[in-house]
């Protein structure tokens, strides 16, 4: 059985580009994450679940027994100019022949214009929500196995009018993904009858946010919904709060939602509660089990995600019969959608075999894939609660 190649940011990878009927020795796929910054915490656990998929489809019978192999790059999560110098160096360097990233927002945003059009080059995000990547002019390259932040601020809003809480304030990191889960929340929460006393930025890498929470603390609020990083400033704004006795009560959405939770605040902020994209079913177990045996969380953050990103990117090769993304990119949402029979973790060699024959998949993954719209989720989450210091599942919706 051969291995999965692990690559690091700085492993070039020699690759073919297109290739004659179908065949291959080597496939290489892009792993651009945030593994410095905001979000470093969850990057490892989703390049994992990246990776897996490789490992998978390496061991099965992908494209007449080709190897992928992982080539890792740092998008840093908030640097837009060094996450386009990754994705750069990843197309034209590395010459990976598909990309699972970017992570944040405002990078994928800008490697997406600068590199991946210009180049002709599929990227498939696990984690990057931004209303405004829905009516991105993308050429037909970009895809997403996250939803849109336009649900996830309507769920939230849901889950806080459910637990009797009908006035809030709320903090976001100034950027593309704050600033449009802020908004989105805004507008479904006050059209449910809430009031959102305070809709204000923060900055990240700061030192000190007495400031920021002493306008929201004056503003008022039943609780401090924080739309930030969970390794910068939101958790230096939930920190501020528990110092100056401001909030004990936070709303946490995707980016705050980690393990790094438990390890910097514990019980101290127990009751606090929130959501991030996840979806329950065999799929999920399978893909947990699976993450479990490799060694990594497979309930972090986006894990799961990353595994169906890759994942697509690998049955849509297989069902255009080529690495070529020109080719392959018009097989991603006919892998991802019915008809077809399911496909869940675990399952890509049958998928494979199916498509070599000329049949249809419904890829189902670890996320309940269902694309919609222009190339993204549809969308599933998780409920969560801190309950004695520990990230605690409350259910899926």
């Amino acid at each position: 059985m051969k291995k999965l190649l692990m690559a690091t940011a700085l492993t070039s990878i020699a690759a073919t580009g297109a290739f004659a009927g179908g065949h291959a020795t080597e496939v290489s796929l892009g792993v651009s994450l945030g593994f410095t910054g905001p979000l470093e915490s969850l990057a490892g656990p989703m390049g994992d679940g990246a990776e897996l998929a490789m490992a998978e489809a390496t061991a099965a019978n992908f494209l007449d027994d080709a190897t992928v192999t992982s080539v890792r790059g740092d998008s840093t999560c908030i640097d837009a100019a060094a996450a386009t110098a990754t994705v750069e160096r990843l197309v034209t360097a590395d010459r990976v022949d598909g990309i699972v990233g970017g992570m944040c927002s405002g990078e994928t945003t800008a490697s997406l214009q600068n590199v991946a059009m210009p180049n002709g080059m599929v990227m498939i995000s696990p984690s990057a929500t931004s209303p405004a990547l829905s009516t991105l002019e993308d050429n037909g390259l970009f895809f997403r196995t996250s939803p849109s932040d336009a649900r996830q601020g309507v769920v939230m809003a849901e889950i806080i009018m459910e637990r009797g809480i009908d006035t809030v304030a709320v903090t976001y990191t100034n950027n593309d993904y704050g600033k449009g889960l802020a908004d989105s929340f805004e507008a479904a929460f006050t059209a449910k009858g809430g009031t959102v006393t305070l809709n204000t930025a923060h900055e990240d890498g700061k030192a000190d946010y007495a400031a920021e929470v002493g306008a929201l603390a004056s503003a008022g609020g039943d609780a401090l919904v924080v739309a930030g990083y969970v390794d910068q400033g939101g958790s230096g704004v939930i920190q501020a709060s528990l110092d100056s006795g401001a909030f004990d009560t936070f709303v946490l959405p995707d980016g705050m939602v980690s393990t790094a939770l438990e390890e910097n605040f514990g019980a101290d902020i127990d009751g606090s509660f929130g959501q991030n994209p996840a979806s329950a079913g065999e799929g999920r177990d399978k893909f947990v089990a699976m993450a479990t045996e490799a060694g990594f969380d497979g309930t972090s953050a986006f894990a799961a995600e990353a595994y169906d990103a890759a994942a697509l990117i690998m049955l849509a090769m297989q069902a255009a019969d080529s690495k070529d993304p020109g080719a392959y990119k018009d097989k991603v949402f006919d892998v991802a959608n019915a008809p077809g029979e399911q496909i869940l973790p675990g399952e890509l060699g049958k998928a494979f075999d199916i498509l070599r024959a000329g049949g249809d998949i419904d890829y189902v993954g670890a996320t309940s894939v269902e694309l919609v719209g222009e190339g993204e989720s549809a969308g599933n989450y998780r409920e969560i609660v801190m309950d004695g210091g520990k990230v605690t599942v409350v259910k899926y919706r």
